[in-house]
């Protein structure tokens, strides 16, 4: 993906009330952002927020945070949200790497959309779904750990279904075509309308993995 420079960047980002620096008090306590005890779901790389923008709409009792890594895409997303009042949405500038130091067993779902697919073998383990990122995962969430992934990546996706069913997760559903999966209430993120423009096939994911009680 090819960035582009947005001029004062830093600043809009920076100034956006939906914007979060976490800190160590928020750290296991990210309801106090939100005055509820309603679920946490998480998207990390939100791009232009398209997806994230649209739940924190349809589920207002649900509350969601979007991480991206860089602040020229993150603006894109705050320039949507202008004109809009959403109590339940927080957006967090971050490395993904750095997810189980800032997250403490309080993520309901976390959503993986069109991550970078990091094709070349030598680069399997910078994939969101590697064994070194699901081991990440394990700390963050409140209880079963449950990710949806959807990429265009077929090679991505085949990866990680390999990796969460060795890694201990069961899938729920698996559809190579999404687009055409009626029972499936879904957001468009901004790649995805644009690969559902032009053919493309959507994979899609839904994974859980249970814990023993």
């Amino acid at each position: 993906m090819r960035l582009r420079n947005v001029k004062d960047a830093y600043q809009i980002v920076a100034s956006s009330p939906y914007v979060v620096v976490p800190t160590k008090e928020l750290y296991g306590n990210f309801k106090s952002l939100f005055n509820n005890d309603n679920p946490i779901c998480l998207e990390i790389g939100m791009g232009k927020g398209d997806f994230i923008i649209g739940n924190a709409k349809r589920f207002p009792n649900i509350n969601f945070i979007g991480v991206e890594k860089y602040e020229s895409v993150m603006v894109r997303a705050i320039q949507k949200l202008e004109m809009e009042d959403l109590p339940n949405l927080k957006l967090i500038r971050m490395d993904a790497n750095t997810i189980d130091l800032i997250f403490d067993h309080e993520i309901s779902t976390l959503f993986l959309n069109f991550s970078d697919p990091w094709p070349k073998k030598r680069h399997a383990r910078r994939r969101l779904t590697s064994e070194i990122f699901l081991n990440k995962y394990d700390s963050i969430f409140a209880s079963d750990p449950h990710i949806i992934q959807k990429t265009d990546n077929i090679g991505l996706f085949a990866y990680s279904l390999s990796s969460l069913s060795i890694n201990g997760y069961t899938l729920e559903r698996v559809s190579l075509d999404l687009e055409h999966e009626d029972d499936i209430e879904n957001i468009e993120t901004e790649y995805e309308k644009k690969f559902k423009s032009k053919g493309v096939k959507i994979n899609y994911l839904d994974a859980v993995k249970y814990l023993e009680k």
